[in-house]
């Protein structure tokens, strides 16, 4: 069963990511070494004690609907209940509505962790969490006061409505609308699917985040707006009333994370309330919508981030005891009577070494990733952009690098077992079943690629991704200067420079308006990208002192990760750059 790995997670927050450098600092207020332990011990016993023992409860009953209510797996309120009661739906909300303000770095630590007790869990707090960002960031003081204390404690939970059937990730042509009343409010009428926790029994409550447009809106996205539509209309005294005219018309049947119910909204047919329409209130300002839902989204997108980590490593625990356990021949050198462990076979030790190393590098990234988040709102001036565009540069790479490590990892640990890994009560199979999503959902790994290329490479005219390179290139040099690495510091140093070249020919490419070659290189960019950072997270980790003995467990992960998969770099670079022509003249065998 999964445990929460507590002491990786601090040693990588403080010694990798950055989280020391911040505390000595004093940029991140009060907290204090003590404090972020006792955060992380007790984030790692919910998770181990209390998420983990009913995740296969939850993939087995799944969220089951009936009558346009959605029930949840048994003990799944109880353990809902139990972790709001705990505090964590405030850990990083606004003090001033019940939060305590905490850093995005223990965050997303703590999600890793939940996730790693049950994704199908973890995901419906996550999206409160973002509910309670872009309320608190967009929402009129009136729709603060009454929806954010409630919202912060979890005594009601938020949910995200983007998707309709017709439009995907092409949010511009979604067609649910809004018609404004006279006393402030709007009226929504439209359909909305794959919406995440639309729909349970946790709370009392839900408060629906809503795209909608106006009758007189610009067409695309320039004419969305947000809407906040609840499940039960909140009277004056703050309690839930009459049934909006909101529900559930079905929930999908799906590959994994079977116990989240994803659900198609109807809003507006007339079911509930005294006329039709579901009663909504503005966030933010008309068609402005879209900019309301990002703040929402782009931390939204580190958290499913997590969920590729916490896969990864609930994966690797899996396969790892799997290993140690199960004997099988004889290894190379076997010497007395009996089989072998299995992890004494060196294809096995290479599939083991490969999970552990892809694991703790994804980690490493998105624990940096929320290290700029934080740096950003505690610094001033040229200091916090330069941190905000750090973290905009890290998002997509934060979010697709992990949920692809997190599928390839789940991959490999079925593998590790075997004929017993297809076989459902091992628990290996639900790993990479709920798995699957991640790079799917929250803009595909695709866009995310695209992101990364168009928007974030160009970002202050290249200078930010220019000192990013800067940096792993320091890093790599000094690990040049450890024997005990290897062959890392020259493994790592060709990589920079594959990293380099390949950043510098997109940039011509966009500059010279060759678009297409540029996006046909964006999502092996992308993973080149976190190859990199992979193999200079590892190395930072490896020459850190951090006095807890296993110094050497981490040189030796980085090295076997650098002289046996860092590689892929040269490859990588040569798709970005060449692989276009061959794309585009391929096209013929599609049709």
């Amino acid at each position: 069963m999964y445990r929460a790995p507590v002491e990786e997670i601090a040693f990588t927050l403080r010694h990798v990511a950055g989280l020391a450098g911040a505390l000595e600092s004093g940029r991140l207020g009060e907290l204090t070494d003590d404090l972020v332990d006792a955060i992380l011990t007790e984030a790692g016993r919910f998770a181990t004690e209390e998420i983990a023992p009913l995740a296969e409860v939850g993939d087995r009953q799944g969220a089951r609907l009936a009558n346009g209510e959605v029930t949840m797996p048994d003990g799944w309120p109880a353990l809902y209940r139990a972790w709001a009661e705990g505090g964590w739906n405030a850990l990083t909300a606004p003090p001033e509505f019940g939060g305590q303000g905490l850093p995005h770095m223990l965050h997303v630590a703590a999600l890793e962790m939940w996730n790693g007790g049950s994704m199908a869990f973890a995901i419906g707090p996550t999206l409160t969490i973002g509910a309670v960002e872009a309320l608190a960031a967009h929402g009129s003081a009136e729709l603060k006061a009454k929806y954010l204390p409630k919202m912060v404690s979890g005594e009601w939970m938020g949910s995200m409505n983007l998707t309709e059937p017709h439009a995907g990730s092409d949010l511009g042509a979604l067609k649910t609308r809004a018609e404004r009343r006279g006393d402030g409010t709007y009226r929504l009428f439209g359909q909305k699917i794959f919406i995440t926790y639309g729909e349970h029994d946790f709370t009392g409550n839900i408060v629906h985040l809503v795209l909608a447009r106006l009758p007189d809106a610009p067409a695309g996205t320039r004419g969305i707006s947000l809407f906040l539509v609840p499940k039960f209309l909140v009277g004056e005294d703050g309690a839930p009333g009459r049934r909006n005219d909101v529900h559930c018309h079905s929930i999908e049947h799906k590959l994994g994370i079977h116990a989240s119910p994803t659900c198609t909204m109807i809003y507006g047919d007339g079911r509930f309330g005294d006329e039709p329409g579901a009663v909504g209130w503005l966030v933010g300002e008309e068609n402005r919508g879209l900019a309301c839902m990002f703040t929402m989204m782009n931390n939204a997108r580190l958290a499913v981030g997590m969920q590729g980590v916490a896969i990864a490593e609930a994966a690797t625990q899996k396969a790892l005891a799997y290993a140690r356990e199960r004997t099988q021949g004889r290894a190379p050198g076997r010497t007395g009577e009996g089989m072998s462990a299995i992890v004494e076979h060196p294809d096995v030790a290479r599939m083991l070494l490969t999970m552990k190393a892809l694991t703790q590098g994804a980690r490493a990234i998105a624990y940096a990733c929320a290290h700029a988040v934080d740096m950003a709102h505690t610094t001033e001036g040229e200091e916090s952009r330069h941190w905000a565009e750090r973290a905009s540069l890290i998002t997509p790479v934060a979010k697709s690098f992990t949920t692809d490590v997190g599928v390839e990892v789940a991959s490999l640990g079925l593998q590790v077992h075997g004929g017993m890994g297809y076989i459902e009560e091992t628990g290996a199979a639900r790993l990479y079943r709920d798995a699957r999503i991640a790079p799917i959902y929250e803009g595909t790994n695709g866009i995310q690629a695209i992101d990364l290329v168009t928007r974030k490479l160009p970002l202050s005219d290249g200078r930010q991704i220019g000192s990013l390179i800067a940096e792993l290139r320091a890093v790599a040099a000094e690990a040049g200067t450890d024997p005990a690495l290897g062959e890392t510091g020259p493994r790592l140093e060709a990589a920079v420079a594959d990293l380099e070249a390949a950043t510098a020919w997109l940039a011509a490419a966009l500059a010279e308006g060759r678009q297409a070659g540029a996006l046909a290189g964006a999502t092996p960019y992308q993973r080149l990208l976190g190859l990199v950072l992979t193999g200079c997270y590892l190395a930072k980790g490896a020459l850190a002192e951090a006095g807890d003995g296993r110094r050497d467990e981490r040189r030796a992960l980085c090295r076997f990760f650098a002289e046996n998969l860092l590689s892929e770099a040269a490859a990588l670079r040569d798709r970005v750059v060449s692989g276009a022509a061959s794309l585009d003249a391929a096209r013929v065998v599609l049709g």
